[in-house]
């Protein structure tokens, strides 16, 4: 796994590549992520299961030992505004790998940094042997901007683990309606990165609205961002302190004590592929609403979720829907929803349909120097140009390194075996259990 994403970052993204590896580790697959350093943050980290994060400033000559070292055989990347997934899987075509590409996000087609990014993606895809979105939405958005056969994307969802996400074991059985007295609150849940991107804007001027509308509604925010000045401004000019607790970043393992302190979780994202959030959320047995945009319609029934337009006064018209519905009593018990995201987004499945992906790539055939720059030269002029020079530029430090520092110089890693660890973590505890007795 190669991806600017990972931890000790927090989102959707870096929880979804530690999940899925966690999976393939389970699975007795050798799995490692490569991810890009932070000040002092580099080297080799181990994580749960064993999982090995290689921390680096990328270069050819380290990710060539890498890849040797560990015994690579494809390299999956994530995100298409992660520069290291592109360079890493970019190098790895130089070794002869097999790559597979995930792209979590939509992306326009106008602005400056859209164009720039989307030539790219369609100049890295033209390589990539198979490509993952995360929805139907996320498809056709992947397909028109890199320009990607859509026989070679696979739609595959973020799934959520279930065991974890959960109501309250006080969560009631069944939902009656119910008047919200003087002492009595319904708190919002807000988790998300606050950024533009996430709708915080619309958040912010929603907010007094929906405070002098229901004088039982109480916010609360988690999250970290350029735009929560925005938030604090507004909270303080309509002196709502004691309504809007800001909570800040939180940690991965405190997501799920945060989303059960709530009865509602929004979401206002302007733009979203898929929305893992909304799913944990779910899972806890919360009531949820969202922006209707991008691949969100998809990832849940009509029954758990209320839609809104991507404005304030939509937001506002949402949000007061979903309480006045949970008022009289016309939503779904919180164990009854859990279920049914436990149904939907199972991690057996989700993994079954990635691990086919990977055996599909197998079959095919190892890409020649030749060909890959017979399909960059099918580009614009410059675009073809450039990466004829740096794939030249690749091949030729893979000669010079593969002379200097041949592979059989490179000692292979030692393999970590997690079904050997937890069969002798299982055996110390039962000579634990027999000296105690």
């Amino acid at each position: 796994m190669a991806s600017d994403f990972f931890y000790p970052n927090i989102g959707g993204v870096e929880s979804h590549i530690y999940q899925l590896a966690q999976c393939l580790l389970k699975k007795g697959h050798k799995v490692i992520v490569i991810t890009h350093a932070y000040d002092d943050r580099r080297g080799i980290r181990y994580m749960t299961s064993g999982l090995k994060v290689i921390i680096y400033h990328s270069c050819f000559p380290i990710v060539r030992y890498i890849l040797i070292r560990e015994r690579i055989e494809i390299v999956h990347g994530h995100s298409a505004f992660s520069a290291l997934a592109h360079e890493v899987m970019f190098h790895a075509k130089t070794l002869g790998l097999k790559t597979v590409f995930t792209d979590h996000s939509l992306f326009g087609f106008a602005d400056a940094s859209a164009i720039i990014t989307n030539k790219l993606l369609k100049v890295m895809l033209s390589v990539c042997n198979r490509v993952i979105c995360v929805s139907h939405t996320g498809k056709e958005n992947t397909a028109l901007r890199a320009g990607v056969s859509p026989n070679r994307i696979f739609v595959i969802p973020h799934p959520v683990d279930t065991d974890i996400f959960r109501p309250l074991s006080t969560s009631p059985d069944v939902i009656s309606a119910k008047e919200f007295g003087p002492n009595e609150k319904l708190t919002i849940v807000v988790l998300s990165r606050l950024v533009y991107r996430k709708g915080i804007d619309l958040l912010a001027a929603v907010i007094p609205q929906i405070c002098h509308q229901f004088p039982f509604v109480q916010f609360l925010i988690g999250g970290e961002g350029p735009k929560r000045i925005t938030i604090e401004e507004i909270v303080e000019r309509n002196s709502l302190q004691s309504r809007v607790k800001l909570l800040g970043h939180i940690n991965p393992e405190k997501v799920r004590d945060v989303m059960v302190q709530g009865e509602i979780f929004l979401n206002c994202s302007l733009t979203e592929a898929f929305c893992i959030a909304i799913i944990e959320a779910a899972a806890c047995g919360l009531q949820i609403i969202s922006t209707k945009v991008g691949g969100i319609p998809e990832v849940l029934p009509e029954e758990l979720i209320w839609f809104a337009e991507p404005s304030v006064e939509g937001i506002f018209k949402g949000i007061s829907k979903a309480i006045n519905d949970r008022i009289e009593g016309r939503i779904i018990a919180p164990k009854k929803a859990h279920d049914m995201v436990k149904s939907f987004y199972q991690w057996d499945d989700i993994l079954s349909r990635i691990l086919k992906v990977y055996d599909s790539v197998q079959s095919d055939p190892i890409e020649t120097i030749d060909d890959r720059m017979r399909k960059f030269w099918n580009f614009d002029l410059a675009t073809g140009i450039f990466f004829l020079f740096i794939t030249v530029v690749c091949h030729f430090l893979y000669n010079f390194y593969s002379f200097f520092v041949p592979i059989e110089s490179i000692d292979i890693a030692p393999e970590f075996d997690y079904n050997k660890l937890m069969s002798r973590n299982k055996n110390n505890e039962n000579n634990s259990n027999e000296n105690k007795e």
